[in-house]
């Protein structure tokens, strides 16, 4: 029996339904095997008073510190953030909160590891707890923790720290270990681990029927994720003008709404462009199958669950070349990539439209991605490290 205290800063709660949607997956699959016991620890950033009152955080107190969510047992404690600070510290005060709670449980059953979800401040929080119940961790870099938080003066060495003293590294694709290299951390030690997908719920379906069911007519494109610059909606918004009567629907919430809404406006297109907000992940499937393209122009990836999830339903993609998407279109049914300009954005979207492949083959690009396969996979690094 394999014992692991799971540390992510990304997990889902009844405030954010949404949120590291797919650490809680894997962890569910892994947590599910037979020869594994495993509890999370799940830590929230809130601010001292009276900032904690402010609306993006008093929901939190209505998440208890302890519960069984979807069958894990998951602890929440409280470490202290500053709204709009640069978050450097947050390596050392969830560490500090953290800790009580994993030596507490590891009094009551010893772990043999600890599985850091995400590199900052996951990581090097990781690695003061494990120094101070004197046992192996691992780390896994996902994207964002490592090109943006690897390249801030205040974070940069920390992370390199971290991965130069973990018993294990993953990497959600090999460009991604390769970025990890440039950063001082081995190639050679990281282990790249590539998501799943539920294939059950994610597969193809009456695209015209959904699209009925959406109010659509017409071509539908769909973009997943926050709406935030680095994910190039704005370059989605300026294709549309090239794409007459397609509709493009915008599934995420972030910082650049008001802007991308704006733009909208002034190019005319309002009309044609959904915002459906930070939409359940149960609702995900439907939208995607619905979609003729599910284009990203991200200027970073690691390896995108929405990429995947889409070409499960099947539904080609078009993305930006970043991340790990050489590693994954291994088919030309599959999508296109192409450079972050509006331009050859547009002119893949309509070569798409045009011919639109068929979508069994899109789909079997990401049958080699499955939970299954995520978790044996995990089980076997971790299963690895232990003393």
């Amino acid at each position: 029996m394999l014992r692991v205290l799971t540390l992510s800063s990304l997990f889902p709660d009844a405030t954010r339904p949404n949120f590291g949607v797919f650490v809680e997956r894997q962890t569910l699959s892994l947590a599910a095997r037979c020869d594994i016991a495993l509890e999370v620890i799940a830590p929230i950033g809130v601010p001292p008073w009276p900032l904690s009152r402010h609306a993006r955080y008093r929901g939190f107190d209505v998440v208890p510190e302890r519960e069984h969510w979807k069958g894990l047992a998951v602890h929440r404690p409280r470490f202290p953030v500053i709204p709009g600070g640069n978050g450097f510290a947050s390596a050392a005060l969830m560490a500090r909160a953290v800790l009580p709670v994993a030596r507490r449980l590891h009094a009551q059953h010893r772990f043999d590891l600890i599985d850091a979800q995400f590199f900052f401040p996951d990581g090097p929080a990781a690695r003061r707890i494990a120094r101070a119940l004197d046992l192996p961790f691992s780390i896994k870099a996902r994207g964002a923790d490592i090109h943006y938080w690897g390249r801030q003066r205040g974070s940069r060495k920390a992370i390199r720290d971290a991965g130069g003293s973990a018993d294990g590294l993953l990497a959600v694709s090999a460009a991604l270990r390769d970025d990890m290299a440039t950063l001082g951390i081995p190639s050679n030690r990281t282990r790249v681990h590539y998501t799943g997908v539920d294939l059950d719920r994610f597969r193809p379906g009456d695209r015209g029927a959904l699209k009925a069911e959406r109010d659509i007519q017409g071509p539908l494109v769909i973009s997943v994720g926050a709406l935030i610059p680095r994910k190039g909606q704005a370059l989605l918004i300026d294709a549309l003008t090239l794409l007459p009567g397609v509709t493009l629907a915008l599934a995420g919430e972030g910082s650049d709404r008001a802007k991308l809404e704006a733009q909208a406006a002034r190019l005319g297109v309002s009309e044609r462009v959904r915002f459906l907000g930070s939409i359940a992940h149960e609702a995900l499937p439907g939208w995607l199958a619905a979609a003729d393209v599910m284009a990203l122009p991200s200027s970073s990836e690691g390896l995108a669950n929405a990429w995947v999830e889409a070409l499960a339903c099947g539904t080609p993609i078009v993305i930006s070349d970043c991340g790990g998407a050489r590693e994954l279109l291994d088919r030309p049914e599959a999508g296109r990539i192409v450079a972050r300009e509006s331009g050859e954005i547009a002119s893949a979207i309509a070569e798409t439209l045009s011919n639109p492949p068929d979508a069994a083959q899109v789909r079997k690009t990401a049958e080699r991605f499955t939970w299954e396969a995520n978790s044996d996979a995990l089980f076997a690094h971790l299963s690895a490290l232990k003393r």
